[in-house]
């Protein structure tokens, strides 16, 4: 696999990104073998492609600072399978339709709709899968395995990201108000994005009050990054992002930039990392990793 450092990527979190990367690697060597020789290739070529890495990175740092101890990067890593088939699958002809994703050309243009398809649904209790042993390895009972197991199976699923991306295919075409776009892309993006924050507390066996100011963290992190996402959309190239620039456009969406203009919505992630980092500054919880995470979401240029 070739990492590559993301603009701006502060070095903590170029680290993190590192360890997450790594342990993809471990789990596609371990855990593909029963898959058939295609579809662990598309799998593979999904899960190693360069990428931020974002939600392993935001729960590593909420498990450390929630005072987690193991080596918990393979859990992280569980959370990027959910996300990467999230991809897969956003890019297929009957979704979004695209070409290009993280530089280079998307799974179902390398591998055809079908391989794409069956590589994305074999990627949910893959998941699962190493969710479930991750967390057992970090010592973590039964009960905890589950909660966990859970609450990332319903931040991809149909209240999280799966029926954020149906309301987001709903809604092309047709002009959205502020709300209708905000409760969007808290579940297509902020849900797992959430997800990844509160289950680095949950592997950590955090309090109840600090689990909530995670949540919130995560919420107003998730939709902030959404945001940016809009405006790099159209403020920045197809080679400066990775994906096909100029794309919501295309589709014909409701997007941050439209409704609030391009500085409008800059102020409005902003806002919203203020929010998150101020939840998790009252609990004792902002350390210099989750503040760095939450600056990064909005000044990132990829």
């Amino acid at each position: 696999m070739t990492e590559v450092a993301v603009r701006h990527e502060p070095a903590m979190l170029a680290a993190q990104r590192l360890r997450v990367g790594r342990s993809l690697v471990k789990l596609c060597d371990r855990s593909l073998g029963a898959v058939s020789p295609r579809v662990a290739e598309a799998i593979r070529y999904s899960l190693l492609g360069e990428g931020k890495r974002m939600r392993g990175t935001l729960f590593l740092s909420a498990f450390e600072a929630a005072g987690g101890s193991g080596e918990a990067a393979d859990l992280a890593a569980a959370i990027e399978v959910v996300h990467a088939y999230s991809l897969v699958h956003d890019d297929l002809p009957c979704m979004d339709d695209d070409d290009v994703r993280r530089g280079r050309p998307t799974v179902h243009r390398i591998y055809g709709v079908a391989t794409a398809t069956a590589a994305g649904l074999t990627m949910v209790p893959l998941s699962a899968r190493c969710a479930a042993e991750s967390a057992r390895a970090l010592g973590l009972d039964d009960e905890a395995v589950g909660a966990i197991v859970v609450e990332l199976m319903q931040a991809s699923g149909a209240g999280g990201m799966i029926g954020g991306q149906l309301l987001d295919l709903e809604g092309e075409g047709r002009p959205l108000a502020l709300a209708e776009l905000e409760r969007i892309h808290r579940a297509k993006t902020g849900a797992l994005i959430t997800a990844a924050a509160t289950l680095g507390g949950r592997a950590a066996s955090a309090s109840h009050v600090r689990l909530e100011a995670l949540a919130q963290y995560g919420a107003a992190v998730g939709l902030a990054f959404q945001i940016a996402d809009d405006v790099l959309d159209v403020t920045a190239t197809t080679d400066q992002l990775g994906k096909t620039a100029g794309r919501d456009l295309a589709l014909q969406k409701s997007t941050y930039p439209a409704l609030l203009g391009v500085e409008g919505a800059k102020k409005r992630a902003e806002a919203l990392i203020d929010e998150g980092c101020r939840a998790l500054d009252a609990v004792g919880l902002l350390t210099p990793s989750l503040a760095q995470i939450a600056r990064f979401t909005v000044e990132r240029t990829s």
